[in-house]
This record gives C-alpha cells, structure tokens and sequence, in this order.
C-alpha cells in the first residue's frame, strides 16, 4: 500500500496584542513614515492592501468623518490597475475614528511637499492617497515590503501585512469604538462575529492602548508643524 505523507500544517500567526499594534504606529508616526496613514487604516478599519492602495482623496470626506471603500489598486498583466470594487460591502461609507482623521491629514500634507518638490515630474492620475514621491501609484508588493521593513525597525514581532486586519478588532475594542459601528467597519455579516472580538479583549490590554493614545500623538507626530515626509517606496 503507499504510504500516504501528511500535508505540512502551515502555522498560524497569532495577530498583534493592542500593544504590539500600539509601539508599531508609535515608531512609525515618530519616524515620519510617509505610510504612516496606510498603516492606521490596516489596523484601525481592517483595510486589506489593494484597498489602502486604491483609496483617493475623493474617498474621504473628513467634514462628516467618513471613507468610502470604492476601488482597488491590483497588479493584473504588466501593469497595475486601478479597479473600481463591485461588492456588497461597497455601497456603503465607513465612518473614520480621529486617529484616522489625523494621520489622513497628515499624510495630505506630506504629499502636498512630495508635490511641491517634484515638481513637473509629479504624475497624479487617479488622485491617490498613497504614491510615490513623483505622484505614481505604489507597487503592491512594495507595500508589503515597506510593511516588513517597518516592523523590523519598530522591534515589534514580525506578522505579515495580511494578518493586520486580524488585529483591527483589538484596536476598535481599544479606541471605545461602538460595536455595531465596528462591525461596519469589520464588515461581518452577523453581529455575534463582532461581539465575540468584544468579548475576548482584555481589560489591560484596553488601558494600555488607551494610555498610548493618550501620548503618543504630542509634539513628536501629528502637530501643524509636523515635518515634511521622507522618501516613499517605489
């Protein structure tokens, strides 16, 4: 009889505590990160990485605090596109916690400086939120470089970018954020998935998150005066 090899299990990551997530941003906000932003909305609103790189400044209205989740930036072929989403979860705004609010202004004063200094070479086809110093969209796959980078800088442990939208609940839970908001915001179908990422924080973890949020974002991050941004990836 053959002997049958069982299929190697692939290991699973465990997700970022609130307080993992919480020194992540914190070293990104105080290094200028000019992916600071993509970062909040990985975390906060469980973004996956097409969609943070398909947003457009059109997509956020930040008078009444809401995004708009309407395209996609894939890789198709020898290019990469820029898809509008045709999906159930599209019709709809997702309202943006202050935290977002702040780090999407800040990053549209860090692009309006790449703007300024790259002058007639700066290309803006779509409007995007998140580019490269010249004004072209951002490669995916150098999105989740950037992110790898990021978090061996940060001395966080090391999970992949796809596995941040696993955390998002953390943090919603961490910012007091209403469940029935935050399941919008998670896109679950069934309100119980929600309450369950309620029910399994931590009381320290919520007060320590709570505690960052407190401090983390003084002189050194999201002031008016906050420097201009640092080179992006390609």
């Amino acid at each position: 009889m053959p002997v049958r090899v069982p299929k190697p299990r692939r290991r699973k990551v465990k997700a970022w505590s609130v307080g993992e997530a919480s020194r992540f941003l914190e070293h990104a906000v105080s290094s200028v990160d000019p992916l600071y932003a993509a970062w909040v909305l990985a975390l906060t609103l469980g973004l996956r990485r097409g969609e943070i790189l398909g947003l457009t400044w059109d997509s956020v209205d930040f008078d009444t605090g809401e995004l708009y989740i309407d395209h996609q930036l894939q890789r198709a072929g020898g290019g990469v596109l820029h898809r509008e989403r045709k999906t159930e979860d599209s019709e709809d705004f997702l309202p943006l916690p202050d935290l977002c609010l702040t780090a999407l202004r800040q990053r549209r004063q860090q692009q309006t400086t790449d703007r300024e200094g790259a002058g007639e070479l700066w290309q803006d086809v779509h409007g995007l939120i998140f580019t490269t110093r010249y004004g072209t969209p951002i490669e995916p796959d150098n999105l989740t470089r950037a992110f790898a980078v990021r978090v061996r800088q940060s001395g966080v442990r090391a999970i992949p970018l796809r596995n941040t939208r696993h955390t998002t609940g953390s943090l919603l839970v961490a910012m007091k954020v209403h469940p029935k908001v935050a399941q919008r915001i998670l896109r679950h179908s069934k309100f119980t998935m929600t309450f369950d990422v309620y029910s399994e924080a931590s009381d320290a973890e919520i007060r320590d998150a709570l505690q960052w949020l407190s401090k983390g974002f003084g002189p050194h991050g999201l002031d008016e005066g906050t420097p201009s941004a640092q080179d992006g990836p390609a």
